[in-house]
């Protein structure tokens, strides 16, 4: 087969497995390169130590395979409907994150079967499929493949689809006939993303500092939460879509209709108090085969934690009673703060209490804090 027929081939089996976008580009050193070790040696990556540990993997596609000659740069459209409101009590997940099950599991599966594919018309050929975890920089070959355009809050987007789609990529030793690269950037003057981000993690137009970034915060962040963040983070239990939410070109585009991004029965919004009374066992059994299984149970309920702190109503106070008497320090200094913001009797007493037993410096300092109304 031709390139061109190969190329159209794929084309017709990604839309059949499921993706909405395709584009394909060469496997060539991404001008984004540079970029992103200025942005590591600016520390705006925080804990994210996997991008320092492989940085040189991600200066050329063939650190991930071997002969790279093409890329298959594929989007899958995971838009459902608008975030529900809020009540005392509850918190808000990502949209991405509302579905049955976890979205690496579900394209990894799609993209074995386009390799498949491929092997029967070109027999013999090296492919790997990619979905955010290899040392590639998607986005980047992304508009290189013509998809869309580099956006003021450093999202992919596409002028039919916005940018409410996941993205993954298949690499092959074979060439492809190539599209053209997407020049145009339509963001024009509007700064929407940039000026509704709740903890102002944009340190100039494409470019995020991670460590105020909400997703960052409640996903890949394992250590407290910084105090001056805890309030801006506001009702997230699990990432964020406010700077996807006020761009206008997510106020069109079609539907998702792949049934694992549909919301589940509470999970737009979630009840943030309910994970207080999770054990292991029954946290890995809610949450293991979903996207929300990342931040571990410590993680999601530090957040839940943070939640209520920023919803001061006195039927949070047994849940936060609750994770103050949790086994991680990281859940009841998290429990503590949220206390001393509720700035009521029961909740003094609760942490006059832990303060007695309480052996974890960390702790302590959080319980002080919240007595002292520093919370």
């Amino acid at each position: 087969m031709t390139p061109a027929e190969i190329t159209a081939t794929l084309k017709d089996q990604a839309e059949q497995a499921g993706f909405q976008l395709f584009g394909t580009c060469p496997a060539i050193e991404p001008t984004g390169f540079g970029p992103l070790v200025e942005w590591l040696e600016a520390g705006y990556a925080g804990e994210m130590h996997y991008f320092q540990e492989r940085q040189q993997a991600y200066s050329h596609p063939r650190h991930v395979l071997e002969g790279v000659t093409g890329i298959v740069m594929l989007g899958m459209n995971y838009q459902t409907e608008p975030h529900a409101p809020i009540q005392a009590g509850e918190a808000r997940i990502a949209r991405y994150a509302w579905g049955t099950g976890d979205y690496h599991d579900l394209i990894h599966q799609r993209l074995k079967h386009l390799k498949g594919e491929i092997l029967q018309r070109v027999p013999g050929a090296l492919v790997r499929g990619v979905v955010d975890t290899a040392p590639l920089l998607e986005r980047e070959f992304g508009q290189l493949a013509g998809i869309g355009w580099s956006a003021k809050n450093t999202m992919l987007i596409n002028r039919n689809h916005g940018s409410w789609f996941l993205l993954a990529a298949l690499l092959v030793d074979f060439p492809l006939a190539y599209d053209q690269p997407f020049r145009a950037d339509h963001c024009g003057s509007c700064t929407a993303c940039l000026e509704a981000c709740p903890t102002d993690a944009f340190v100039e137009p494409h470019k995020l500092d991670a460590t105020r970034c909400i997703s960052y915060l409640t996903i890949e962040h394992r250590s407290p939460i910084p105090t001056d963040l805890r309030g801006d983070i506001g009702d997230w239990l699990f990432g964020c879509d406010v700077c996807q939410d006020v761009c206008p070109w997510n106020n069109k585009g079609s539907h998702s209709q792949e049934p694992l991004f549909q919301p589940v029965a509470g999970a737009n919004p979630i009840d943030a108090r309910q994970l207080f009374y999770l054990d292991d066992e029954q946290f890995r059994s809610r949450f293991r085969k979903t996207p929300l299984w990342r931040a571990k149970r410590r993680g999601l309920v530090r957040n839940a934690a943070i939640v209520l702190g920023n919803q001061p109503d006195v039927e949070n106070l047994p849940a936060l009673a609750t994770g103050l008497q949790d086994s991680e320090p990281l859940i009841r200094g998290a429990s503590a703060w949220a206390l001393g913001r509720h700035r009521q009797n029961q909740a003094a007493i609760e942490l006059r209490q832990r303060l007695e037993i309480e052996q974890d410096p960390y702790v302590i300092g959080e319980c002080q804090d919240a007595l002292a109304g520093s919370g």
